[in-house]
């Protein structure tokens, strides 16, 4: 899931007029966020991520940080309400939940990284080829922001649309939203964020603590 939802991005402040700007049409919109993050290799932020909904039709949370870089490689800390970090080199996936006492290792199939939150971030997606690009309606997103709506050509096991949205000064990444089969909705949004910074890729590196359980999955193979 976090794959998908993977996802990040920039704030933005514009003045009035800047705001009173018609939005481009979904697919020039698309064609400008392509073209934006295939020249940013890292990436950092804080970031918030609201579920609401699914089978038990709870509400939760979460509050924590994420580094990306490209090619494929991604780290979630969840500081709150739950620890947990999720960390991707590229060809594996750690999934650890200190109070469980047990980290699940998965390999990375080739479609893992092109999740919604990661695909601008991971280096092997594309908008335009990967995904249907309509607009987008998000009554609660920021005035001074532009979103579309992306639609996986192939199917994905953990969401089926996704909302990504843009600050309309930089197109800075400012939200993303997902929506499950379950009826679920995963929210991202992302502050303080940086961009080419020169991420280490020691960042990526998962070592299993001592006394923890690993569990090995065969997902991808």
């Amino acid at each position: 899931m976090m794959l998908v939802s993977a996802a990040l991005l920039l704030g933005i402040w514009l003045t009035g007029v800047a705001a009173a700007q018609p939005a481009p049409e979904p697919l020039e919109l698309a064609r400008r966020i392509q073209a934006r993050y295939d020249t940013v290799r890292d990436f950092s932020a804080d970031f918030t991520h609201a579920y609401e909904g699914g089978v038990l039709r709870r509400r939760v949370t979460e509050r924590g940080t994420v580094l990306m870089k490209k090619p494929g490689r991604m780290r979630w800390t969840y500081a709150s309400p739950e620890r947990k970090l999720f960390v991707a080199d590229g060809e594996r996936l750690w999934a650890y939940v200190p109070e469980d006492r047990q980290v699940t290792v998965a390999p990375m199939s080739p479609g893992d990284d092109a999740g919604a939150a990661a695909l601008l971030f991971a280096g092997r997606g594309s908008l335009l080829r990967d995904y249907t690009i309509s607009a987008a309606d998000l009554p609660a997103r920021p005035a001074d922001t532009w979103a579309i709506k992306i639609v996986p050509r192939r199917e994905q096991a953990d969401y089926e649309w996704a909302i990504l949205v843009v600050g309309r000064k930089d197109l800075g990444l400012r939200m993303v939203v997902t929506a499950d089969s379950q009826g679920g909705q995963s929210t991202f949004s992302f502050t303080n964020v940086r961009e080419n910074t020169g991420v280490p890729d020691r960042q990526f590196t998962f070592e299993v603590p001592r006394g923890v359980d690993v569990i090995s999955s065969g997902r991808g193979q």
